[in-house]
């Protein structure tokens, strides 16, 4: 059997996995560069990132790679995969500058930013895998090094967070082992490949196993994707874990899960609306419910976490469809959602170093932050607006209306007005958080002077949500 193997393809997966062995080995030669392995994890996470170019410049719809004569291949990186590969990447580089400054054991430094790289090349591969052995490993690959990486704040409110999501991971596992089991069974394939399922899919009985073992697999993902009723573990990690690592959870792992997920949907949309009902009842339940909580949360961590639970029922909307820009408009919300968190956890971190974790991750320590750090707030305004879809972050109106077209196109109005009504309650979110930015500063407020690095980031992160505003193809048109 003849294999084809381009490693120019595997790179964005292949240069985070060997940048976390080089990390390690530098350590142990090089045992004083302390805080700084951030500073070389950051930069290996970036040439990766650089990596995937060649996915936007060839005229080829994918890429491929470990071939099997020619024909089956194990790896396909289409320009959805690799757009959220980019941004995977990005994102990680992103958190891991965030953390270069921060106070923190140097002894951890060199495992943890491992741990950063480790889980990158994971959440990279799985986007593009497609065969089940691989999908599997690679998505608790992505999975398992963010419970440590939660735990090492050591604390015990990080110890209790990262419990529940191991707790969850091992769960989501048995889920997704079973489901892909019953893909096996029914397809016959270890492929995840759309002419199995339609050969499945024209037998009755297959049909149904099929069927189950997509609900399986969905539910599986659903924990990491912070699904109700499976994200019982989302507040308290975040609360529990550093800033920095709540945005590699909120963003990052967001992304590989997405990956993962958009792995199977590629090929079950033969399958009828019947099977994509499930993704329909979830998304209306999880843009619901993360809303309703967020309402009433007082911590702005907590809060963050329950808006990515509503969130992240929105990425997952136009996959209820079988509309064929689902996959994109899915992608391409993600994407949005991802830069407008991503800058607003570099805001929290920023005033967090410095005026202190207490007092940033109260809501109301956050009255008069428009007088005393006039840059943070309003980056911070920005990024909320975007996730709420009013200007002028206009990017986020932009997604939500290409999230919502395949559902109308498809005709599920009752799925289209739940959330219309969800996009009302998370403009109540959102603003919540920037009329307290309005008031008036506490007499105990901190007006330390902040990181630089933290504040070339915030700069970074509003230039980036003005420029994708004022042309949206900026960022959407990655995912083409």
């Amino acid at each position: 059997m003849k294999v084809t193997l381009d490693y120019a393809v595997l790179a964005p997966v292949l240069v985070p996995a060997i940048g976390a062995v080089l990390v390690l080995l530098l350590d142990a030669l090089l045992p004083r560069l302390g805080h700084w392995h951030w500073a070389i994890a950051a930069l290996v996470l970036l040439v990766g990132a650089a990596s995937t170019v060649p996915a936007f410049t060839s005229y080829d719809d994918s890429r491929a790679t470990l071939c099997l004569n020619g024909t089956q291949c194990l790896y396909v990186a289409d320009r959805v995969a690799s757009a959220l590969q980019v941004a995977t990447l990005v994102s990680a580089a992103v958190v891991a500058l965030l953390i270069l400054p921060v106070r923190a054991p140097v002894d951890r430094t060199p495992v943890a930013s491992a741990l950063v790289l480790t889980a990158a090349a994971g959440g990279t591969g799985v986007m593009a895998a497609r065969d089940l052995g691989s999908w599997l490993v690679l998505i608790e690959l992505a999975t398992i090094p963010t419970v440590a990486l939660v735990a090492f704040r050591a604390r015990r409110s990080a110890v209790d967070g990262a419990l529940s999501l191991l707790t969850t991971s091992l769960v989501s596992f048995a889920v997704l082992a079973l489901g892909a089991a019953m893909w096996f069974a029914s397809t016959g394939s270890a492929l995840l490949d759309g002419d199995a399922v339609l050969a499945a899919a024209a037998d009755p009985e297959t049909r149904r196993v099929l069927v189950l073992a997509v609900v399986l697999i969905v539910a599986g993902l659903g924990f990491k994707l912070s699904l109700v009723p499976f994200h019982a573990w989302t507040p308290e990690a975040y609360s529990g874990a550093s800033i920095p690592v709540g945005a590699f959870l909120a963003v990052t792992s967001k992304l590989a899960a997405l990956g993962a997920l958009l792995a199977v949907l590629r090929g079950v949309t033969v399958l009828g609306e019947s099977a994509l009902l499930a993704i329909a009842v979830v998304a209306a339940i999880t843009m619901t419910l993360g809303n309703v909580m967020a309402l009433r949360e007082p911590s702005a961590l907590r809060l963050l976490a329950w808006s990515t639970v509503a969130q992240a029922g929105w990425v997952i909307l136009p996959l209820a469809t079988v509309a064929s820009g689902a996959v994109r408009a899915s992608a391409g919300y993600l994407l949005v959602y991802g830069l407008a968190t991503l800058v607003a956890f570099a805001v929290v971190t920023l005033v967090a170093h410095a005026e202190g974790r207490d007092h940033a991750t109260r809501l109301t320590s956050y009255a008069g932050l428009f007088r005393r750090r006039p840059l943070a707030a309003v980056t911070l305004g920005a990024a909320l607006l975007t996730l709420a879809g009013l200007p002028p972050g206009i990017i986020g109106l932009v997604a939500k209306v290409l999230a919502l077209r395949p559902v109308v196109a498809d005709g599920l109005w009752w799925l289209a007005v739940i959330a219309a009504i969800n996009a009302m309650l998370g403009l109540a979110v959102y603003l919540r958080w920037m009329l307290a930015m309005l008031g008036r500063p506490h007499a105990d407020a901190v007006v330390d002077r902040p990181h630089r690095l933290h504040v070339a980031l915030v700069v970074l992160g509003l230039l980036a949500l003005a420029a994708t505003s004022l042309a949206p193809q900026l960022l959407l048109g990655l995912v083409g």
